[in-house]
């Protein structure tokens, strides 16, 4: 969970260092903005996905568990 939150804190971060340097016309530093923006971006999908899975593989072997008795 703390990975997600800080993968997608990062992703904000950047997304706004790239509207700034846009803003601004600095494009070499928006190359870097935006590249960083969609590596944390992608991060924050994989862990989120991570989150989700994991917490229905529990609740599946719990209701199994509870089937059984």
């Amino acid at each position: 969970m703390k990975a997600h939150e800080y993968w997608s804190v990062g992703a904000l971060i950047t997304m706004l260092g790239t509207f700034y340097s846009g803003y601004k016309g600095s494009k070499s530093s928006h190359k870097y903005f935006a590249a960083s923006s969609l590596l944390c971006m992608i991060m924050a999908m994989y862990t989120g996905h991570r989150l989700i899975s994991k917490n229905k593989k529990t609740e599946k072997e719990s209701n199994s568990i509870e089937n059984e008795e």
